[in-house]
């Protein structure tokens, strides 16, 4: 490892000006939010950064906030503290189910939403429920600041749309219309504190008649980003989620799949599931809508 230099920069300015200065080499710079992942990959010889910026001192960067009647959620907040507020959970229940699905209860006292976009994995469990949510990345860079969607912001395993200097500042996760529900699922070989085989994130609205009238649906680990399937959202479209509406969705969502086989499972595996765990996933949410 080479000598690193360690900065906690105490407000944004400080933190952009720190990205500036890493020049044409800014892999060498690495930003710490919860350093879940950075840590893993520092002590397998993966990441040997020559500087770390930790974020967790920035205002804003940690945090939940009300805004505009749903929520915005500091890059470096903890899975435990998302975990923890009582509104956030009422509203957006399948992304709290996702956050405190990420490693074990002393991980999430430091993993966050903001590390687990950014690693970019095709298996992250935050992902898939933030898609189908609806959220958006807040980002800033030395040309300002920008907002995209959440299926944006990956490109591929390890990789993200971020330009050189740029971070992200907050999740948004807009107001919950009324009669919605969301939900995640996931596969694992093991009970528990495992990577993703499959996962599957739902958000759908009905009407008074009990119709679907507006749905999102999102895959993770079975592509090498985690996917929208807007063919199995249109599947529950103007129904009641009868049995016809959930085989069309499990349909569309096995045939979006391009995963790969490994140790986890193989790519038929994958296919077959992706489809199972939108429909338990959608039934979920619709359970939660009428409630």
């Amino acid at each position: 490892m080479t000598e690193l230099d360690f900065q906690a920069p105490a407000d944004l300015a400080g933190a952009l000006a720190l990205l500036a200065s890493a020049g044409a080499g800014a892999g060498a710079t690495r930003l710490l939010a919860g350093g879940t992942d950075l840590m893993v990959q520092m002590r397998s010889g993966r990441a040997d950064p020559a500087r770390i910026v930790d974020l967790k001192r920035i205002p804003g960067l940690m945090g939940i906030e009300a805004d505009a009647g749903g929520f915005l959620i500091g890059a470096a907040t903890s899975c435990a503290r998302i975990g923890e507020h009582a509104g956030l959970a009422a509203a957006w229940p399948g992304v709290v189910e996702a956050a405190r699905l990420i490693g074990s209860t002393q991980v999430q006292g430091r993993a966050s939403l903001g590390g687990n976009l950014c690693n970019a994995s095709p298996a992250a469990d935050s992902v898939p429920a933030l898609i189908a949510a609806g959220a958006t990345c807040l980002i800033a860079g030395p040309a300002g600041r920008r907002e995209i969607a959440v299926e944006a912001l990956p490109l591929g395993p390890g990789r993200h749309c971020l330009a050189p200097g740029e971070l992200v500042l907050a999740i948004r996760l807009p107001a919950r219309a009324a009669h919605s529900g969301d939900a995640y699922l996931r596969l694992i070989p093991r009970t528990e504190m495992d990577i993703a085989v499959v996962g599957a994130g739902v958000a759908l609205t009905i009407d008074a008649q009990g119709r679907v009238v507006a749905a999102r649906v999102a895959l993770g680990a079975v592509a090498p980003t985690a996917l929208r399937v807007d063919a199995a959202a249109q599947a529950l479209l103007g129904s009641t989620l009868d049995e016809p509406a959930l085989a069309r969705l499990a349909a569309a969502a096995s045939a979006a799949c391009r995963p790969i086989d490994d140790k986890r499972g193989t790519a038929e595996y994958r296919i077959r599931v992706a489809g199972v765990l939108a429909r338990r996933a959608a039934r979920i949410a619709y359970e939660r809508a009428t409630a």
